[in-house]
């Protein structure tokens, strides 16, 4: 079945009840002790793509679904197996998921939270999905959580940083492996303290949505603590592509770095912009102007080309790591589409895999079941060392790669090098710091 005949599928269950606000298709079999959302009864299982198709994140949504198109592959005894054969769960053997085959349908979320519950509600409701996953942004991530958790399905959040996600916003349904603003903060202050010293005064710029404002939150915190000061910290909307008249007036502000907390083409854009002003040429209070990007991709390096030579972020996760899980996934990938693999790419890949991981391990598509599966879980060999899946936030907690802007690059791939694998201790906090309340799983019906 190709990825168009299952897109367009749109088989309709019957029995659709209502379930905590939210009309959802039910299945009850005689061989359920308590039945849920979409029980698969056939021989194949639907999990639901909700990625940003069109929008400031279109990129990386491409990716994002590139990697879930492999993770079907590999789930279902196709291509190399990828990190099933690196995975130190074993449980997994390439014959679907329990013995189903994965089928998959597909939403746009357009990088906006609207559209993309409209988009998980329909792959919910008409296309029987029992899994949602997907994004890149947590604005997105929230909205969709919220709908997964009335549903009674699992969400696997995609690319998803804020730290609202698994802090006030965190849900007993919702997933996330993908590292936060916290972390972020927690592993660059150091790197910027040792390379620009601790006298500094910064001039952020923050997407105006809830991944902007925890970064900034995260960056200011974190870079306060070690003596900068922060001059101003200005919002700009989601839909900006030309950041020129937010570039100005940081040359006269007195600051001698700029924060982007900018993610995707919003921050291809601005960073442009700010080089264009000669930002990066100028020198105030006596020193080197700089520039921050807190989250990068190596597709938001592709994008902004030269202009990131030097310049220092954090991001989940790189092609160039040579681990076992690394490696196998780059192969895998990069033989299927002929380029190496975003963080995007990686993390979705990864979740794809861990739900059906935990779906064998419980013996159950129950989402409470797959829920304990994956509260605690403990793995290693997916591309980002140890990993724990806290049981409090379903936050993983795992290592956090600093990386900057390549000087002289080898090929258009090779645009970041990582200057620092910060330890999971270091970027570890206590679970409560941000709130919220994780609730008790809802299984829909």
């Amino acid at each position: 079945m190709t990825k168009t005949d299952v897109t367009r599928r749109g088989v309709i269950r019957s029995g659709a009840v209502a379930g905590a606000g939210l009309a959802v298709p039910t299945i009850f079999t005689a061989q359920s002790a308590a039945a849920f959302t979409n029980e698969p009864t056939g021989g194949t299982v639907t999990l639901g793509f909700n990625v940003p198709q069109t929008g400031p994140y279109a990129d990386e949504g491409a990716d994002e679904l590139r990697a879930y198109e492999l993770a079907v592959e590999h789930l279902n005894g196709g291509g190399d197996g990828g990190m099933l054969n690196t995975f130190s769960s074993k449980a997994l053997q390439g014959n679907g998921i329990l013995g189903k085959k994965v089928e998959y349908v597909t939403g746009d979320t357009q990088t906006k939270s609207d559209a993309a519950r409209a988009s998980a509600k329909s792959m919910i409701e008409k296309d029987g999905a029992i899994m949602i996953t997907g994004g890149s942004s947590s604005g997105v991530a929230v909205a969709v959580q919220a709908l997964c958790q009335e549903a009674g399905v699992i969400f696997m959040a995609g690319l998803t940083h804020s730290n609202d996600t698994t802090g006030k916003d965190k849900k007993a349904n919702g997933f996330r492996h993908f590292f936060n603003s916290y972390m972020s903060g927690a592993a660059l202050a150091p790197i910027l303290a040792a390379n620009y010293g601790k006298d500094r005064r910064a001039y952020h710029l923050t997407a105006d949505y809830n991944w902007g404002y925890t970064t900034e939150e995260a960056v200011r915190t974190s870079t306060e603590a070690m003596g900068w000061e922060t001059v101003n910290a200005v919002k700009t909307p989601l839909t900006q592509t030309d950041f020129s008249s937010y570039i100005a007036p940081v040359l006269q502000s007195g600051a001698d770095v700029l924060v982007l907390n900018h993610y995707g083409g919003n921050m291809v854009n601005s960073l442009t912009n700010a080089v264009q002003f000669g930002l990066r040429d100028k020198q105030v209070n006596g020193k080197n102007f700089e520039i921050v990007v807190p989250l990068y991709s190596r597709l938001m390096a592709k994008g902004a080309g030269a202009n990131v030579k030097g310049i220092y972020g954090s991001t989940n996760w790189h092609w160039t790591l040579q681990d076992e899980g690394s490696k196998a996934f780059v192969k895998s990938f990069g033989t299927k589409y002929g380029f190496p693999p975003s963080q995007a790419a990686h993390t979705c890949y990864v979740q794809a895999l861990l739900y059906a991981d935990a779906v064998t391990r419980a013996n159950s598509f129950n989402p409470c079941a797959v829920a304990e599966a994956l509260e605690g879980f403990q793995f290693d060999g997916m591309g980002n060392g140890p990993t724990l899946y806290r049981a409090a936030d379903h936050q993983c907690f795992k290592d956090v790669l600093v990386v900057k802007g390549k000087e002289n690059p080898t090929s258009e791939f090779d645009l970041l090098e990582i200057v620092e694998i910060t330890p999971v201790g270091q970027v570890t906090y206590d679970p409560s710091i941000f709130g919220g309340n994780l609730g008790t799983c809802n299984p829909g019906a």
